[in-house]
């Protein structure tokens, strides 16, 4: 690929579309970014984040949502975006910005891992979530805001619940998780994009094994 190359990974997301005519896994995978799918995410976010920030100000703990804002402007900006993002078939373009049906906007501030995630960054991932669910629900319940603590409860479930069967089913970011893509869709996914599936294979990773 040349130094002028949008894909200088030659990650097939990234290839024109006209070579997806014939995939044997087309339409199995979210590999190409859909504002449909980005909405989705969103709208299933903002049912959870608004009822919470409106039972932490009504309970009269408005200026502790600061602290929330604060962790999630370091958290998808710096932290999720490397232990999770940066193996992401989607960060591979090229560029400082970031194309995807999630952290879509979000600055790309390390460089592209095409290795699968360690249990180390895992592990960090499940701790960023349970802050990143958790932090108003002690608020709202201090404040007295029950009513809103459980709608805002619902939405965090209707988030994960979601997430997990219409877009962790069909996510290329294979080793998060919560990805839930078939074993056979890996295999051809990666026998597709020769870079990662080195560096797949470089951290034990064998096709047909299981995840």
């Amino acid at each position: 690929m040349t130094e002028e190359s949008n894909n200088p990974y030659d990650i097939c997301t990234w290839r024109p579309a006209s070579e997806c005519e014939g995939c044997s896994i087309a339409g199995q995978l979210k590999c190409r970014f859909n504002w449909g799918d980005l909405l989705h995410f969103m709208a299933m976010f903002f049912a959870f984040a608004i009822p919470a920030v409106i039972g932490v100000i009504r309970g009269g703990y408005g200026w502790y949502l600061l602290g929330w804002a604060a962790f999630l402007m370091i958290f998808f900006q710096l932290w999720e975006i490397r232990i999770l993002c940066s193996h992401c078939p989607y960060y591979a373009e090229k560029g400082r910005t970031l194309h995807c049906i999630a952290n879509y906007g979000s600055f790309k501030a390390w460089k592209y891992h095409p290795e699968p995630i360690s249990k180390a960054e895992t592990i960090q991932l499940i701790i960023g979530f349970i802050i990143l669910g958790g932090y108003p629900f002690p608020f709202l319940l201090l404040g007295g805001q029950f009513a809103w603590a459980l709608v805002a409860a619902w939405g965090l479930f209707l988030f994960f619940w979601t997430l997990r069967k219409y877009t962790c089913s069909q996510c290329v970011n294979f080793s998060c998780f919560l990805n839930a893509v078939p074993q056979q869709v890996v295999d051809e996914y990666l026998a597709r994009n020769p870079v990662m599936r080195e560096a797949w294979e470089a951290s034990g990773w064998q096709a047909g094994g299981e995840r």
